[in-house]
């Protein structure tokens, strides 16, 4: 399990260069970008979002992998606690427009690394909310 949890990470700049490259304004550039690492999808993206967003994250739109699961159970870990120490699965967050998101996950398959929408920024408060 420690092999496993101490892996590099991967990396995600041929994935991101392309749209980085191109995102010079307009509706699809990239506004943020958050690196999931300890403190969880909550303590990390909500500090690249403004004081008047929130983001609403679709945990059913992914799978979780299996070592979380695992470390979950045996742990009798809160779902709520897994989700802020770990990143279950989600190594980075790009927030975009809509037309700009199917840019990212075009531009992330062209480079081998999977990546969907996984949520929704919303008028709000500068919070990230799991649903």
């Amino acid at each position: 399990m420690a092999d496993v949890l101490l892996r590099v990470h991967q990396s995600y700049l041929a994935a991101l260069a392309p749209v980085l490259e191109q995102s010079v304004g307009g509706d699809d550039h990239v506004h943020a970008m958050a690196h999931i690492t300890g403190g969880g999808i909550p303590g990390n993206l909500n500090r690249a979002l403004p004081d008047s967003v929130d983001a609403v994250v679709e945990t059913a739109t992914w799978e979780v992998p299996n070592t979380f699961r695992v470390l979950e159970r045996a742990g009798a870990v809160p779902r709520d606690e897994m989700f802020r120490a770990f990143n279950m699965g989600v190594g980075m967050i790009v927030v975009t427009s809509a037309s700009g998101a199917d840019a990212v996950v075009t531009s992330a398959a062209a480079a081998g690394v999977n990546a969907w929408r996984l949520g929704r920024i919303q008028p709000g408060s500068g919070s990230v909310t799991l649903r």
